[in-house]
C-alpha cells in the first residue's frame, strides 16, 4: 500500500474525510505529503492531519505552533540539510536529541545525525509546509543573532519559565532562561498521538511489584555458548591467547576476518549483530574489537558510544570499520566523539588489519585509554555493586531521587550492568522520565533478551511515549516471554486493542 492510499484509509476510519473527498484527494496531482496537504488546504485540521501521521508511523506527532525552541540547538544541523531533509532539532537533553521530521522513515538521516553528534535521536513526525516555514523562520532568527523562536500557540506557562515574550525577548534581563523539563516540553499540549495508543497508555504503568524485586538468580545472562562464538573453520588459539572480537553482519569479511586473527595466533570471538557483541563484551571481556559501522538493531556507532562511555571497558582498543563512512574527517571524528582507536575502510586488505591489530595491542598506536588493569577491574565491579545496594536502600526508604543518582553512578561504571539498568528504567517510569526510562530499558533488554519484566515494561513505556509500533513490536516480544497462560492471554487482548 503506496504512503497515500494508507494515510487516506487513516483518515476515512476516522471520518476526517467521506469517501468522495477522499477519492478527490487521492486523484490530484498534486506535490507534498497528503496528510499536510489536506491540512494546508483547510480541508482537515492540522491535529487531524497530526494524529494521522502519529498512526501511519507509529510514532507521536508535534504541533510546531506550539513549541519554544532555543535556537542554539540548531546548531547541530546545517540549514542546508534542515531545508533538504525537513527536519528540524527541537530538544536536546543530555545524550538525547529530539526531531521534527515530515519522513520518519529516512532512517539514515536519522543515523547520520546520531552519528554527527553522538546522541540518540527520537523523531517526531510533524506537518510538512509548517515544517518548511519553521525551519525557514528560525534558522533566519538564528543567523540575525535571536535566542528563541516562538510559536504562535505556545503555551503561557511554558514563556513564563523560559522568562521570555512571545516576541523571544527576556521578561527580566536578570533570567537566564532555565533548562525547561523535557517531558513538560514534549508531553505538553503540542505533542499529538493517534487515539488508540492515546486511550492504552493511561490504562498502563510500570508495576509497583517489579520495582525491587529484581533477585541475582533473575539477573543472570544465559551465556552464549562457546561453539557458538567461533567459526568451526577457526583453529582453537594458543594458551593466553589475546582475545579479538569481530562483529560484522557480512558472513563472509567476518570469516575472512576470523581465519587471518585465529592464524595469527589470537582467540576469535564473532558475531553479527551489535546486540549480542554487547554481551559478549560483557561476558567475555576481550583485547580488542574489530567493529562494523553498520548493524542492524543497535548502530556500530552505539556499540563504540557505550563501550568507550564505560570505566569497566573502555580501555578495550576499538577498530571501527565502514564501507559508508569515508575519508579522514570521518575518522577523525569516530576517535573524538566516541573513542574509537583506529579507522579502517572497506574494501581493505588483510595486512593492514593485521598490522594496526598488532599495532594496538602492542601498544605501538596511541589509545585515549589505559591499558586494562585485572585489580582496576575488580575494584569497579565492586563499586557497581555497591551503587546497587546503596540504590536499592535508597528506595526502600523512600528517596527515589537519591536511589535513581546511586544507580546512575553505577551505570556509569558499567554501562552493561543489567540490574542497574532494569531497576534505574523502573525508577524512572516511576518519576514520569518516560525517555530516560526507555533508554535504560532497552539497554537492559540489550543484555538480557529474556528477561520477561524488562520486556514487559519497555512495551508499556513506548506507549506512554506515544511510539505505537515500538509498542506492538515489543509487546510481542513480551508474548513470547510471558511466564505463563493469564499472562499471555492478558497480552494478547491488549495487542488487540492496539492492533
Amino acid at each position: 500500500m503506496t504512503d497515500r492510499k494508507q494515510i487516506g484509509k487513516i483518515l476515512l476510519r476516522q471520518r476526517a474525510l467521506t469517501p468522495d473527498q477522499l477519492e478527490r484527494a487521492l486523484s490530484e496531482k498534486k506535490g507534498g505529503r497528503l496528510a499536510s496537504r489536506l491540512a494546508a488546504e483547510g480541508t482537515i485540521t492540522d491535529l487531524t492531519a497530526l494524529k494521522a501521521l502519529s498512526e501511519q508511523h507509529g510514532i507521536p506527532g508535534i504541533d510546531l505552533g506550539q513549541i519554544c525552541l532555543r535556537l542554539e540547538t540548531l546548531d547541530l544541523l546545517p540549514r542546508e540539510i534542515a531545508e533538504k531533509h525537513l527536519i528540524l532539532p527541537v530538544l536536546i537533553r543530555d545524550d538525547r536529541l529530539f526531531v521534527a521530521t515530515a519522513n520518519p522513515r529516512e532512517h539514515k538521516v536519522l543515523d547520520e545525525l546520531e552519528f554527527v553528534t553522538g546522541k540518540r535521536v527520537y523523531p517526531y513526525v510533524a506537518l510538512e509546509t509548517s515544517l518548511a516555514n519553521v525551519i525557514d523562520d528560525a534558522y533566519g532568527r538564528k543567523a540575525r543573532g535571536e535566542a528563541f523562536f516562538v510559536g504562535a500557540q505556545c503555551p503561557a506557562e511554558m514563556l513564563d519559565k523560559l522568562g521570555i515574550d512571545r516576541s523571544g525577548q527576556p521578561l527580566d534581563p536578570a533570567h537566564d532562561g532555565g533548562e525547561p523539563d523535557s517531558q513538560r516540553v514534549l508531553h505538553g499540549p503540542g505533542v499529538v498521538v493517534d487515539d488508540d495508543v492515546g486511550r492504552a497508555s493511561q490504562s498502563d504503568d510500570i508495576e509497583e511489584g517489579d520495582l525491587d524485586a529484581l533477585q541475582r538468580e533473575d539477573s543472570v545472562v544465559e551465556p552464549i555458548p562457546e561453539e557458538k562464538l567461533r567459526e568451526s573453520s577457526v583453529p582453537p588459539a594458543p594458551p593466553g591467547a589475546k582475545t579479538i572480537l569481530i562483529v560484522d553482519d557480512e558472513l563472509e569479511i567476518r570469516k575472512m576476518l576470523a581465519r587471518l586473527l585465529a592464524r595469527a595466533g589470537y582467540r576469535v570471538l564473532e558475531t553479527d549483530r551489535g546486540v549480542t557483541a554487547l554481551r559478549i563484551v560483557k561476558e567475555q571481556t576481550p583485547d580488542l574489537i574489530v567493529l562494523d559501522a553498520m548493524l542492524p538493531e543497535v548502530h556500530g556507532f552505539d556499540v563504540a558510544r557505550r563501550i568507550k562511555g564505560s570505566r569497566r571497558y573502555g580501555a578495550i582498543p576499538i577498530v571501527m570499520v565502514s564501507a559508508v563512512y569515508r575519508g579522514w574527517r570521518y575518522a577523525e571524528d569516530l576517535r573524538t566523539t566516541l573513542g574509537v582507536d583506529d579507522f579502517i575502510e572497506k574494501p581493505f586488505t588483510l595486512q593492514d588489519v593485521l598490522s594496526r591489530v598488532q599495532a594496538l595491542l602492542g601498544g605501538k598506536l596511541p589509545s585515549k585509554q589505559p591499558p586494562q588493569d585485572a585489580a582496576a577491574v575488580t575494584q569497579a565491579t565492586a563499586e557497581v555493586e555497591r551503587a546497587l545496594a546503596d540504590g536499592i536502600a535508597a528506595y526502600r526508604a523512600g528517596q527515589l531521587d537519591e536511589a535513581i543518582e546511586h544507580l546512575r553512578r553505577g551505570v556509569a561504571i558499567d554501562p552493561l550492568a543489567f540490574r542497574l539498568r532494569f531497576q534505574l528504567g523502573l525508577l524512572y517510569g516511576r518519576r514520569g522520565h518516560i525517555f530516560d526510562a526507555v533508554t535504560e530499558l532497552e539497554t537492559a533488554v540489550s543484555v538480557n533478551p529474556q528477561h520477561f519484566p524488562a520486556v514487559k515494561n519497555l512495551a508499556i513505556l513506548y506507549q506512554k511515549a506515544g511510539f505505537r509500533n515500538k509498542a506492538v513490536e515489543t509487546w510481542e516480544r513480551a508474548l513470547a516471554l510471558a511466564p505463563d497462560d493469564a499472562t499471555r492471554l492478558s497480552i494478547r487482548e491488549h495487542l488487540l486493542r492496539l492492533l
